[in-house]
């Protein structure tokens, strides 16, 4: 089993028979999925998606995958493949075609209308290409055929890659669900057809790797809605992903027919059901759908709400329900049904909403306490079969965490793929394809690209790092006044601190010690107000380090007058 390294240098240049595998992102992580696919001097990406911030990147919107690879080689790159419509595989479309227009864009119907959608509000007009299961279409020197698998969004698509040096079959996130909702199965047909001709490389979905037998039915939920519709006082309000059509379709058919009417809330629910109504993936029952403006003309127990925030986004229509900040004013008798999983590192804005909501009464479903959701990714005997149908000749386990993608690599082993044919990369990390076999060769420069309001990629850890400072230790700046000529203080020290309990008074206790400093450094010829100010910091950082148990942001400032 093959091991990144941290120590890895870049790559020496492909072999001319050589295929070459990059992911961007989606390794040890759960989102930004993006892999690059090189062959003969071109490029083929699969998916380009974002990754949503957690606790410890304070303002960030969101994560991009690190474009520099590409930034000198966009004219090389055939089209940009998306497997399926959900944000953390098609979220950084925007930005990568802000670096060059007219990259084709490929993928099924739904997956297309839901990225020209959010293309639109970046006035970016694309040029794309619609594919189906079963289709095939060169790309450049990539001849690309397109497979139906089952997940939590429909249309999506896995894509097997045929090149000269080789073939690799792309999973995307997927599940092997009997009894799909909407009747498409993922077809294991095709799959061992793709594995007799021969697949060199098999990228699987790892996400539930860890997970094992078999993910639960879709339908196997329906009882468990039925009952929250059949035992609820007042208002439903459902919290779930805003491209989950099939999570929404059963909640319109449990509105039917217990008589009750639904509003979309939240500009991305309402946009994204109403493309999949439109291309006819969601079946809306006649007189059910209202605006949710008219909501007051109808009693309380027969109104459902349909809403974002299922993972405690704070600006989520729900978060802001249970913050009382919203036009909706949820309280005693009403139920939110959360039927979303929690994605890792979500847990605890999640279970702050779930708190919020019931200290206001409100009674909350949600997976902990009830079967309202399953998940949209194979699990390990799943898994198991595919490597059993397909029987590749290398695995390469993506999308995931570490411990995902190791848990994915362990049932390849347990199938008969050689250990040393199984590769665990990270992202950055380069893997050949040459003769058959792959392996690790390199890594390219490859780290977090933040979205901070407008700017985009234009700060890094430190400013983070300095975020996180002033978050959770606090502020103190610190004046001084220093007269030219003599090299003695006119003024000050002035003390102003931010995001402390303890009363300004404190700082008393520090003045004389920031004064010895500056005596002592002007009295050696100091004269530099930098240096001045180097010294303060040290006095008032040693003393509130020591005193107060604090390592706030020092921000001193020395004016020579």
């Amino acid at each position: 089993m093959s091991h990144p390294h941290p120590e890895l240098n870049l790559p020496r240049p492909l072999p001319k028979n050589g295929v070459r595998i990059i992911a961007l992102g989606g390794l040890g992580e759960v989102g930004r999925n993006m892999a690059v696919i090189e062959h003969d001097g071109q490029l083929l990406v699969i998916d380009c998606g974002v990754l949503f911030p957690e606790d410890h990147h304070p303002g960030v919107d969101l994560i991009l995958p690190d474009f520099e690879y590409l930034e000198d080689r966009l004219d090389d790159i055939q089209a940009i493949v998306l497997t399926h419509g959900h944000e953390d595989h098609i979220g950084a479309v925007p930005y990568l075609l802000k670096l060059k227009r007219d990259i084709p864009i490929v993928g099924s119907m739904l997956t297309l209308a839901l990225i020209e959608a959010k293309l639109k509000e970046h006035r970016i007009t694309p040029y794309t290409l619609g594919v189906k299961e079963g289709m095939r279409e060169k790309l450049g020197v990539f001849d690309c055929e397109f497979v139906a698998v089952n997940h939590s969004i429909p249309d999506a698509l896995a894509v097997f890659v045929r090149t000269p040096g080789g073939t690799i079959l792309h999973t995307g996130d997927f599940k092997m669900d009997q009894l799909p909702l909407d009747n498409r199965l993922t077809d294991l047909r095709a799959f061992a057809r793709l594995g007799e001709e021969g697949v060199d490389l098999f990228m699987t979905d790892s996400t539930n790797a860890e997970v094992p037998g078999f993910t639960t039915p879709e339908k196997d939920i329906a009882p468990a809605i039925d009952k929250v519709f059949r035992d609820a006082e007042r208002r439903i309000i459902v919290a779930c992903f805003s491209s989950h059509v099939h999570r929404v379709q059963q909640v319109l058919n449990a509105a039917e027919q217990a008589g009750r009417k639904v509003a979309m809330v939240g500009r991305s629910m309402v946009r994204n059901m109403g493309i999949a109504a439109e291309l006819g993936y969601l079946h809306v029952p006649d007189g059910v759908l209202v605006d949710v403006k008219k909501l007051d003309n109808f009693p309380d127990d027969q109104v459902v709400l349909i809403c974002t925030g299922s993972q405690g986004e704070p600006m989520a229509a729900l978060s802001r329900m249970a913050n009382r900040d919203h036009r909706i004013d949820v309280g005693q008798g009403d139920t939110v049904l959360m039927a979303s999983s929690l994605i890792p590192g979500n847990e605890n804005a999640v279970y702050r909403i779930i708190n919020g909501l019931m200290r206001l009464g409100v009674n909350v479903v949600h997976k902990g306490n009830a079967k309202v959701h399953v998940s949209g990714h194979a699990s390990a005997g799943e898994l198991l079969y595919c490597y059993n149908i397909v029987k590749p000749r290398n695995v390469m386990p993506v999308h995931g965490e570490w411990r995902h993608l190791v848990a994915n690599a362990e049932l390849a082993v347990q199938t008969g793929v050689p250990r040393e044919q199984v590769v665990l990369a990270e992202d950055g990390v380069v893997v050949d394809l040459v003769d058959g076999v792959a392996r690790i060769v390199g890594a390219v420069p490859c780290g977090y690209v933040y979205v901070d309001g407008s700017s985009v990629g234009e700060f890094d850890e430190a400013l983070l790092k300095d975020r996180r400072i002033l978050r959770d230790e606090g502020f103190i700046s610190v004046i001084v006044v220093i007269d030219a000529a003599t090299g003695k203080i006119a003024a000050g020290p002035e003390i102003q601190a931010r995001g402390f309990a303890e009363d300004d008074e404190i700082f008393s206790q520090v003045r004389p010690k920031i004064e010895q400093a500056l005596a002592e450094a002007t009295g050696n010829g100091v004269t530099d107000s930098h240096q001045l100010e180097q010294v303060m910091r040290r006095a008032i950082g040693g003393w509130v380090g020591g005193k107060i148990r604090r390592r706030p942001m020092i921000i001193p400032v020395v004016i020579q007058a």
